[in-house]
C-alpha cells in the first residue's frame, strides 16, 4: 500500500518592483542629463582652476607660450605680495559689511512690499505693480547718475551707506516674491485673524515661515549679487579705506600694472568668499529655487 505525502506547491521567487529593476538600466534621458550636468561643471570649474594654476607659478613663467597647467616650481608668493601690499582684509570686511546690509534692506523692503500687493486691495494698487514691474525693464546703469548726485547731496560718497543704498531697489524679488505669496491658501491667515493676530503678525508668524525656501534663495542671489558689484562702489568711494574688494582689487592691478600671477591671486582670493557661501548654503539655493518655480 502506496501512501502519498501532500508536498507544497513551490512558492515563485519573489520578483522586485519594475520601478526597481529599471532603475539599473541605463536611461538615455538621464545619462543627456549627467552628461550636460558634467559639462556645465567642467565650463565652470576650468576658469577657477586655471586661475589657481597660474597664481601659484613663478611671475616669470606666467608669459611662457604655449602656456602650460603645471609648474615644477609652485610658490604663493603671488599670495603673499597680494595680501601685503593690498589691504585685502580691509577691502573684505567692507565688502562684507555693504553686502549685509544690501541683503538685509532688500529682504525687509521686497518682503513688505510683496505682502502689500499679494493680500491688501487699495487704490491704484493694479498700476502701481504695473510701474513695479516696469522697473525691471530700465538698465541699472541708466540710473547712475541721479543715484551718485543725491547720494553726493546726502552726503553719502565714501559712506557704506552710499554704497548700499542705491543696490536695495529689486523689482524683480517684489514680483517672484509677490506670486509666491499669492500661492499660499488663505486658510492660514483666516485662522491667524480668528485668533487675533494683525497683518504684521501674520506676517511674521505665517507667511515667513510658509515662505522660508525662498527667502533663504533670494537672499543669497542677492548676496552674490552685492558681492560682486563693481560699477557702483567704483564711482560712489574714492578713499581707499571704502573700497569694496572688487574694486580694490582694480586699483592694486592698475596701480602695479600687470603681474598675471599676481592678478589671478587677486581673483581667486575674490572669488573665495562666494565660493563658501554657494558649498554651506548649496542646499537652501536649490530648494529655494524649486520652490519658486512650483509656487509661482
Amino acid at each position: 500500500m502506496t501512501t502519498t505525502t501532500d508536498r507544497p506547491a513551490p512558492t515563485a521567487a519573489p520578483q522586485r518592483p519594475a520601478a526597481v529593476r529599471r532603475g539599473r538600466r541605463p536611461n538615455a534621458g538621464r545619462i543627456i542629463l549627467y552628461t550636460t550636468a558634467f559639462l556645465a561643471a567642467l565650463l565652470w570649474l576650468v576658469p577657477l582652476l586655471w586661475s589657481f594654476a597660474t597664481s601659484i607659478k613663478p611671475e616669470g613663467e606666467t608669459t611662457i607660450t604655449p602656456p602650460t597647467w603645471f609648474t615644477a616650481n609652485p610658490t604663493f608668493d603671488a599670495y603673499a605680495q597680494v595680501l601685503g601690499r593690498g589691504d585685502i582684509i580691509r577691502w573684505t570686511f567692507n565688502s562684507f559689511v555693504t553686502t549685509s546690509i544690501v541683503t538685509v534692506l532688500t529682504l525687509i523692503v521686497c518682503v513688505l512690499a510683496a505682502y502689500g500687493f499679494s493680500r491688501f486691495d487699495f487704490r491704484g494698487r493694479p498700476w502701481l505693480f504695473a510701474l513695479i514691474i516696469g522697473g525691471i525693464l530700465i538698465p541699472p546703469q541708466t540710473l547712475i547718475v541721479p543715484q551718485f548726485i543725491l547720494m553726493t547731496q546726502l552726503g553719502l560718497v565714501d559712506t557704506y551707506w552710499g554704497i548700499a543704498l542705491p543696490q536695495v531697489v529689486a523689482p524683480v524679488f517684489v514680483f517672484i516674491l509677490k506670486r509666491f505669496f499669492d500661492a499660499i491658501p488663505r486658510d492660514y491667515e483666516d485662522a491667524a485673524k480668528i485668533d487675533g493676530a494683525g497683518s504684521l503678525r501674520i506676517l511674521w508668524n505665517v507667511m515667513l515661515p510658509l515662505s522660508r525656501p525662498i527667502l533663504t534663495a533670494v537672499g543669497i542671489f542677492t548676496f552674490i549679487g552685492a558681492w560682486n558689484n563693481f560699477l557702483w562702489p567704483f564711482l560712489v568711494t574714492t578713499d581707499p579705506d571704502t573700497m569694496t574688494l572688487p574694486v580694490g582689487m582694480g586699483t592694486v592691478m592698475g596701480g602695479y600694472g600687470i603681474q598675471y600671477a599676481q592678478v589671478m591671486a587677486s581673483a581667486v582670493l575674490g572669488a573665495l568668499p562666494l565660493l563658501i557661501v554657494f558649498l554651506l548654503f548649496q542646499r537652501h539655493i536649490v530648494t529655494g529655487v524649486a520652490g519658486a518655480g512650483i509656487k509661482g
